[in-house]
């Protein structure tokens, strides 16, 4: 029965377990050491005692509070939160529905699918999301990842795609698996980023010179069908795709000087909220804009431009995801999609986690509850037909200069978003797909770090190894592909770093007798074994010196087995030269470590202040039994 309590504890509160053993480790390592401070029974709290605790703890205040954080909000909401909250979401809500017309391009899908994978993770972000500036919906690079598979085989897949990410998303949250984000390293991503933007842009240069070429998301083929095409470019498409970006980076512009007019006077404050408003809904003017004058050339039957054409109007239908085709089964559609169907959720996990720290600063982030959400959010949005969803870093930034005070600002974006799916998308028919395009570029020159790329070349230029890496194979061959190869380059950056530890070696003079001092100035791992038993070998060697050599280990916090074998082979080493090793200084956790592995190091540790004592046998060893220090 105790071993059956013991598995429930460990599945609900396996952190609190691991505690509690540590605490009655730790007390009995006390205990057999120094005879003393034994506990009793009733002082080490038992099995049956933490699982009660852990049943409380489940359905505690705080745990309410941080599995349902609109708890917190709620009691303080006022009407002037109402109102920022509502200024907030209309104003996301006009880049989101451009933006979500724009995506489903990018994924190959039919405009409405960018708008149907808006709807539900702007209402469900309400009672679970933690972050009030946090938006999730449909973006570039899920879009991108969507894209191969959507384009070949049609929505099925991108909504199997989102449903299964959301589970896998859900899984990693419960299991605490989200930490597996942190493997891929920032220049890693950087490299990935900056290739996704410009594999995104690069498949819109058809569209944005008005080329009516086949569709690609390959970066190869994209220039090339538009290079070889050049004789068929449509002026107008091009003229308004470069509008289009001017116009975007104008009102980019015009935001950032609106700051200029912050003030207490009735005019300043007009200027400055004309400007910020201008500069926020650059998308939709530019979007809108298109429509009228494409709208309005129609009329006189005139047709200069591509448009998007019919858009399917009205609410999406609830139904379940697609497990299988007419020609599928559930097995051949995820063997189909391959190692897109892990890639996507890590990669939208990271997104979101990255955007809920750049916005919640000084106060945290509680990641668990982020995937949780996020995992929801897609697998209840594949029932209404999305694609993948993560966190938007444009629509958050919106978010958070528009002053949104709480997740509610969502409500109203998701309004929208339902009003314009049922009245407006008739209008979609007339949207130029240069203008599409155009945002889309725009977007995409803005998503490339530049200043993190720059500081990394300043800084750390091995980083720049992954970087590249990265940058170059999801170029070429896939987001997935480049990023395993990428984060493979980066951990083989990271071991020959700690391969070649910071060492310092020198000849000392102690009293009459000569020695080799070492100290490493970091932890020794396995790559690094080698490297420090060679040196201290190769040093005494080339003197032809047979004194004692000293490692000093005041620096080493932690050390493996290899560390371990090879401190041994290199007592043996020494040994057959007819040469002392001194373990001078080493702190417990590295000794245990090695002691384990062989006892024989016993003799070779010391532990005094003094070099002299320790040179001449005089030095204390606290390991040793006190018949041992007799024989000593």
């Amino acid at each position: 029965m105790s071993n059956v309590v013991e598995l429930m504890i460990s599945v609900m509160d396996k952190h609190r377990v691991y505690k509690y053993l540590d605490a009655a480790w730790i007390q009995n390592e006390k205990s057999t050491i120094t005879g003393v401070g034994a506990t009793s029974s009733s002082d080490v709290e038992t099995c049956e005692d933490c699982l009660k605790r852990s049943f409380s703890d489940c359905f505690s205040k705080m745990w309410f509070h941080r599995r349902l954080p609109c708890t917190k909000w709620i009691p303080q909401y006022s009407a002037s939160y109402l109102l920022r909250d509502f200024i907030a979401g209309i104003t996301v809500g006009l880049t989101a529905i451009p933006q979500g017309i724009a995506y489903a391009n990018v994924a190959g899908l039919q405009p409405q699918y960018g708008l149907y994978s808006t709807i539900m993770p702007c209402f469900l972000y309400i009672l679970l999301g933690g972050c009030k500036d946090m938006t999730l919906g449909p973006t570039a690079i899920m879009a991108l990842m969507t894209y191969p598979h959507a384009s070949k085989y049609g929505p099925a897949y991108s909504v199997l795609l989102c449903f299964l990410s959301g589970v896998i998303i859900m899984l990693l949250s419960i299991l605490q698996l989200g930490s597996l984000v942190d493997f891929i390293s920032l220049p890693v991503t950087v490299g990935f980023t900056a290739a996704a933007a410009f594999t995104i842009a690069s498949a819109q240069i058809k569209n944005f010179l008005g080329l009516k070429v086949k569709s690609s998301n390959e970066v190869v083929d994209s220039w090339f069908s538009a290079l070889t095409n050049l004789d068929k470019i449509s002026w107008p498409d091009t003229l308004l795709g470069c509008a289009t970006i001017v116009a975007l980076l104008l009102g980019r512009y015009i935001k950032s000087k609106s700051s200029q007019y912050r003030g207490e006077g009735t005019a300043l404050k007009f200027k400055f909220y004309s400007l910020w408003l201008l500069g926020l809904s650059g998308n939709a003017i530019v979007v809108i804009t298109g429509s009228l004058l494409a709208y309005c050339l129609s009329q006189e039957n005139v047709s200069p431009f591509i448009l998007t054409g019919n858009v399917t109007g009205g609410l999406p239908d609830f139904h379940i995801p697609p497990f299988s085709t007419q020609n599928q089964t559930f097995s051949e559609m995820v063997s189909e999609m391959g190692s897109t169907v892990m890639a996507a959720p890590l990669i939208s996990i990271m997104e979101t986690i990255a955007i809920g720290k750049a916005f919640e600063k000084g106060k945290g982030v509680d990641a668990t509850q982020e995937m949780i959400v996020l995992g929801i959010s897609n697998v209840a949005g594949s029932f209404l037909g999305s694609m993948p969803i993560s966190g938007s870093f444009t629509r958050s930034a919106v978010n958070n200069s528009s002053g949104v005070k709480t997740p509610f600002g969502g409500f109203f974006t998701g309004t929208l978003v339902l009003l314009a799916l049922s009245f407006l998308t008739s209008l979609f028919y007339y949207i130029p797909k240069a203008t599409l395009a155009g945002l889309i570029i725009t977007a995409m020159i803005f998503m490339v770090e530049y200043h993190t790329i720059a500081v990394i070349w300043r800084t750390k230029k091995s980083d720049m190894i992954p970087l590249s890496t990265a940058f170059f194979f999801c170029l070429f061959f896939g987001i997935e592909i480049g990023m395993v190869i990428g984060i493979a380059v980066n951990l083989c950056v990271i071991l020959y770093g700690i391969s070649k530890p910071s060492i310092q070696i020198s000849w000392l003079t102690v009293g009459d007798q000569r020695v080799l001092y070492v100290l490493p100035k970091e932890n020794v791992l396995f790559p690094a074994t080698g490297r420090i038993r060679e040196v201290i070998i190769e040093e005494c060697t080339k003197r032809d010196d047979y004194s004692p050599v000293i490692i000093d280990g005041s620096h080493i916090y932690r050390i493996d087995s290899s560390t371990s074998k090879g401190l041994s082979s290199l007592n043996d080493d020494l040994r057959a030269r007819g040469q002392r090793l001194v373990l001078w200084k080493w702190n417990d956790i590295p000794v245990r470590t090695f002691l384990s592995f062989d006892d024989r190091l016993k003799w070779s540790i010391r532990f005094d202040d003094s070099l002299d004592r320790v040179i001449n046998g005089k030095g204390t060893n606290s390991v040793l039994t006190e018949n041992e220090k007799c024989n000593q």
